[in-house]
């Protein structure tokens, strides 16, 4: 059976002390969830000391982004070994909103994943839809493109360090959700892909994400469905409430 994995996305919000602040309750109020993998992002400068506030708890670190190469001439960017020097353990790789503000192709996403895998961080690879490709009856050819553009070259050895969060773009923010039906169907979409690319064993054992305006009122719901393992979650993660609330009850279901 999959273990679901509940990761928060904190994107560009949070000072140092307002990120600890936040997982000094996320740890007093989730230190009884045991099935559950629970992951915090916050933004680069606080990686240090979030993880020197999470150390020793159930909750591991991820970051939001990384770039490909490992050092070099590429002001502003940050690598997958200086990552893993903060004690990250995920890494969020492809969001929409790198997809679409910086203009993130599924080369670039491949790349990252690489040199994530190749650092030892698990990547979170965000695959998903726009609005009007939803509309226009492109869903499946949009995750199908991002899907084995992301993974090309890889190995189903591989596959199993690997989460795919499904985002369909019209809900991030927006405070839309897919049903737990349109979720289930592209999950189960995804899942397909991955047996028919990476064989039986590969498909079953990926464990993928519903990302997209969850929370504590839509988890329960939308974990259990038999192909959701989980959530990438945006603004319920901004607040410990919401997020305990939000991993209790994934973790019930």
């Amino acid at each position: 059976m999959r273990k679901k994995i509940i990761a928060g996305n904190w994107k560009m919000n949070k000072t140092i002390t307002e990120a600890l602040d936040l997982v000094r309750a996320l740890t007093l109020g989730l230190k009884d969830v045991k099935d559950v993998d629970i992951v915090v992002c916050p933004v680069f400068t606080a990686l240090h000391s979030v993880h020197q506030a999470i150390d020793g708890s159930n909750i591991m670190l991820g970051a939001q982004n990384l770039f490909w190469e490992e050092k070099g001439a590429f002001t502003g960017e940050i690598s997958a070994p200086m990552l893993k020097d903060t004690h990250c353990e995920y890494v969020i790789i492809g969001h929409s909103e790198r997809r679409t503000i910086f203009k993130e192709t599924n080369e670039q996403v491949n790349r990252k994943i690489k040199a994530a895998l190749k650092a030892g961080l698990l990547p979170i690879v965000c695959v998903g839809e726009r609005l009007e490709e939803r509309e226009n009856n492109r869903t499946f050819d949009v995750i199908k493109d991002h899907v084995h553009g992301a993974l090309e070259g890889l190995s189903a050895d591989n596959l199993a360090n690997i989460i795919i969060a499904y985002e369909p773009v019209w809900a991030i923010g927006t405070g839309r959700t897919a049903t737990p039906a349109q979720a289930q169907e592209v999950h189960a979409f995804i899942r397909g892909l991955i047996r028919d690319a990476f064989g039986a064993d590969a498909g079953q054992r990926l464990r993928i994400q519903y990302g997209g305006s969850v929370t504590p009122e839509n988890i329960a719901s939308l974990s259990a469905q038999p192909d959701i393992d989980g959530a990438l979650v945006g603004g319920a993660s901004l607040k410990a409430e919401s997020f305990i609330q939000l991993v209790k009850l994934s973790s019930s279901t």
